[in-house]
């Protein structure tokens, strides 16, 4: 019987570690390699200089008691699928600042607030907060699932490298400003943000050298990479980020 409790107990491990290898990418930059890692679906993490960044942690994609323990985490915007109370306490640390909007911050206090065009530096990488909001999709006349001015998106500064996560979001306007992007995450889901054309779209105004579209649930990726197969401007990367 002893011996059957041990395999058990040994198997549930394996099976939990195992459901814990995400995909990575490196990237080099003029100060160090910078580690990003896939959770799933708007999560990431990002590591650089020895320091953590959790974008968006949520329970439902990892087990945050085991993840490395966060420097920064930032938060893009107060819905579930973003911001869980859970997954940023398990994963908290003494000193660690979280980021986030003044929505956010009613549900969840964090260390900094920031809106969209403030800026701040944390752990020694400097963050961007930039607009991300629905122009065409709605839940009902004149409500767009995330409405102007609530939500963040966020530019990351790591060396000579700059990363920018979307959040949730259209092609927007703002997106036109957006300057020397190495990589770029957006979100292709309907309806609640773009569909593989707003994507490309997007791609298009800004050129990122490299895009890796997330949140995108049973959204046809192909669609995405026929849309930019005539463009030799940016390299588009699929990973598991339903």
């Amino acid at each position: 019987m002893k011996n059957i409790v041990t395999f058990i107990a040994l198997f549930l491990f394996v099976v939990s570690v195992q459901a814990q290898q995400f995909e990575k990418d490196v990237f080099a930059t003029s100060e160090g390699e910078l580690e990003i890692t896939f959770i799933a679906h708007g999560t990431l993490m990002m590591q650089f200089n020895g320091k953590v960044i959790h974008i968006d942690p949520v329970s439902w994609y990892a087990d945050y008691a085991t993840m490395p323990k966060a420097d920064v985490i930032l938060i893009t915007h107060e819905h579930g699928d973003h911001l869980d109370a859970k997954a940023i306490d398990a994963v908290k640390k003494e000193g660690t600042q979280v980021v986030l909007t003044k929505t956010c911050n009613e549900k969840y206090t964090g260390t900094k607030v920031l809106s969209n065009g403030e800026s701040g530096t944390f752990a020694g990488v400097k963050v961007d907060a930039v607009p991300a909001y629905n122009i065409k999709h709605e839940r009902e006349a004149g409500k767009p699932f995330h409405p102007k001015g609530v939500g963040n998106g966020y530019v990351l500064h790591f060396g000579d490298k700059k990363v920018y996560v979307a959040g949730d979001t259209e092609n927007i306007p703002e997106m036109a400003a957006l300057k020397d992007i190495d990589v770029a995450f957006l979100p292709m889901n309907l309806p609640y943000t773009m569909t593989p054309k707003m994507v490309a779209d997007a791609t298009k105004m800004f050129q990122p050298k490299v895009l890796y579209p997330y949140h995108f649930g049973e959204t046809n990726t192909d669609e995405l990479a026929e849309l930019l197969k005539n463009q030799n401007k940016t390299e588009l990367r699929i990973r598991n980020l339903k």
